[in-house]
């Protein structure tokens, strides 16, 4: 019993020896670099994940890549351009604004616009029906409307 107790302990106490993670690569201006464009990047095969984030196998290839390439002594909007050309617009969090995301950009105020025409409509069509006098017929039946529910 003494000796699980002591197991127990020992593997417990072990996590205190883990030192801080090191980075994958050996320049640190390069994996700067990285960490700051890889922000700015959308994984492709997850949800919404920034590339530097995401754990996925396609993400971390991309990742050294992206690495490879800054080594190479490409600049960052070289490497971004490489990204756009090889997966298309879909890798960048903030697409540029051009013919093919005119919708992506402006969608929300079309339907912003949409939704404030259609609110406006039902408000004037609602002051158009109240502000509609009622004449001794329609009080006539309604009243005998009434009655007849009784």
């Amino acid at each position: 019993m003494k000796s699980l107790l002591f197991s127990l302990l020992l593997a417990l106490a072990s996590t205190t020896w883990a030192g801080e993670a090191m980075t994958l690569g050996e320049d640190p201006v390069i994996e700067q670099r990285l960490v700051n464009l890889a922000e700015d990047l959308r994984c492709l095969v997850c949800q919404n994940e920034s590339l530097a984030g995401s754990h996925a196998e396609l993400a971390e290839d991309l990742r050294k890549e992206i690495r490879s390439q800054m080594k190479a002594g490409k600049n960052d909007k070289e490497v971004i351009d490489y990204l756009t050309t090889r997966y298309g617009d879909f890798v960048l969090y903030r697409p540029p604004f051009k013919p093919l995301t005119y919708l992506l950009w402006l969608g929300p105020l079309l339907f912003l616009g949409i939704g404030g025409g259609l609110w406006y409509a039902t408000l004037k069509k609602r002051r158009a029906l109240s502000d509609s006098p009622v004449d001794e017929k329609q009080l006539a039946a309604a009243a005998q409307l009434l009655d007849e529910t009784k």
